[in-house]
């Protein structure tokens, strides 16, 4: 994947880490989930990076 798709899954994890903070010290929950969401967007993210550049790697592309 770019260097942008990259860059995308850390921004996602870091925003959903902020919102989940936030969330926290506000007290709340809807935030937290949110937050918490924003997160596991930015893993699938970096997982199906993961995943394509192991198979570029294994076809020699």
């Amino acid at each position: 994947m770019s260097a942008d798709d990259k860059l995308s899954a850390g921004v996602d994890k870091v925003k959903g880490k902020v919102e989940e903070v936030i969330g926290k010290v506000t007290g709340d929950d809807a935030k937290v989930a949110e937050g918490k969401a924003t997160q596991a967007k930015g893993d699938v993210k970096q997982a199906a990076e993961k995943a394509e550049d192991a198979v570029k790697d294994a076809l020699g592309n």
